[in-house]
């Protein structure tokens, strides 16, 4: 259901989604892929150690976009964004003699839309909002690889467009990636709603930018008040009737 917070009250035009936590999640936890394969190079590391120095090392790291990027360009920037943040992550474990092979290896593994699942709404949801005639859109800090693993999960075509920051050159919480959102599709940012896991990137960034940012809160434990909210993304259709 949505949280307190009210909602305006507006016929909405467009739904923009984050990606990962929001359409997909891994199929494993990220520490528990890192050390699996990991374990083939030589390097043994808990899984558990893995997942907290991603979640810490991610998070302080620079936003996964490259202003001003050659687009014949922007492919090598991507991988070697992941390559720093990924060594890293290893820092505190010692010598690592195949880390090169490793980070191949991990990079091309989470290239595959096999190593994402959808969570069990996604698509009927994103199918009943299309009979709505509503604009569906993605904006993602991802790199380019989202564009096949969406393909690989069969929902890319519900999508009007895709946008990502590595390309757009601005990351979430910016307003920019939102605006280009926007005017790709001739848009007002009151005439479009962005639902996304995190408060800050998703919640909050869109609301600056002028959209109307909502919470998709799985394990309803945020304590954001201050936005709509959504504990399921099917909800959203209480939400829009609401707005309507």
């Amino acid at each position: 259901m949505p949280g307190a917070c009210s909602l305006r009250v507006m016929v909405f035009k467009a739904i923009f989604f984050d990606a990962a936590g929001t359409l997909i999640k891994t199929t494993r936890p990220v520490g528990e892929s890192y050390a699996r394969v990991a374990q083939r190079f030589g390097m043994e590391v808990l899984p558990g150690q893995l997942t907290e120095r991603f979640r810490r090392c991610f998070a302080s790291s620079p936003p996964l976009a490259f202003p001003g990027a050659q687009p014949d360009r922007i492919q090598e920037w991507e991988r070697q964004w992941w390559k720093d943040l990924v060594r890293r992550i290893f820092e505190p474990y010692g010598r690592f003699d195949g880390f090169e092979d490793y980070f191949s290896e991990l990079f091309e593994y989470f290239s595959r839309a096999d190593s994402w699942s959808l969570y069990p709404e996604i698509k009927e949801t994103l199918v009943a909002l299309r009979e709505r005639d509503l604009i569906l859109a993605v904006i993602s800090n991802f790199d380019s690889r989202l564009f096949g693993i969406l393909e690989g999960l069969g929902i890319a075509p519900c999508f009007d467009s895709i946008v990502i920051s590595s390309h757009a050159g601005r990351a979430k919480p910016a307003r920019e990636i939102f605006h280009r959102a926007l005017e790709t599709h001739r848009l007002k940012a009151e005439e479009a709603m962005h639902i996304g896991d995190s408060p800050d990137k998703d919640a909050a960034g869109a609301s600056a930018a002028g959209l109307t940012g909502v919470l998709l809160d799985r394990s309803g434990r945020s304590a954001s008040d201050n936005v709509p909210r959504l504990q399921n993304l099917k909800a959203i259709f209480s939400l829009l009737d609401r707005a309507g």
